[in-house]
């Protein structure tokens, strides 16, 4: 089972996907696909992350190599977030190896992202095709997903292909 995790900045869409990840089979791996810098802010926030999580999940530092690292991956996983994962400049051949590795893995997939449609339009060409570029992400992901949920001030919707 694929489930996507969609939400913007601060959601609580992480929170969400951690609870539905507490409820699949152990064992669980979090797979980062953040690179963590010298930034002390961002290594704080990366700490309240892991503090949450159960200490029995273990951590996998994907970066570029997150086709890999989901494929090899036995068990639950949870891929927390696409949206640094584009940071880092993945190609479309990298999209297409991500999908094809969460549709055949044997275990639950819970992917978290962000959401950019809902957000001001970016101010520069980079900005533009970062948005572009998750955007496309988040419909491939999207269209392998089993279900979805849209996390808006920590409160879930899940979401349906009717129309």
């Amino acid at each position: 089972m694929i489930t996507l995790v969609l939400g913007g900045a601060r959601s609580g869409k992480s929170t969400v996907a951690e609870r539905l990840v507490g409820r699949l089979a152990p064992p669980v791996t979090y797979v980062a696909t953040m690179v963590v810098s010298d930034d002390a802010e961002l290594a704080a926030r990366i700490r309240a992350h892991q503090l949450r999580r159960p200490p029995e999940w273990r951590t996998v530092e994907a970066g570029l190599t997150l086709p890999a690292a989901v494929a090899a991956t036995t068990g639950t996983i949870l891929v927390d977030s696409l949206g640094p994962w584009v940071a880092l400049g993945p190609t479309p051949e990298l999209t297409t190896a991500l999908c094809a590795a969460l549709t055949s893995r044997t275990g639950d997939s819970v992917v978290v992202t962000e959401e950019v449609g809902m957000g001001v339009h970016p101010s520069s060409a980079e900005g533009r095709a970062f948005r572009d570029a998750l955007g496309l992400l988040n419909h491939a992901v999207a269209a392998v997903a089993d279900e979805a949920f849209v996390v808006i001030a920590g409160r879930t919707l899940r979401l349906n292909d009717d129309a």
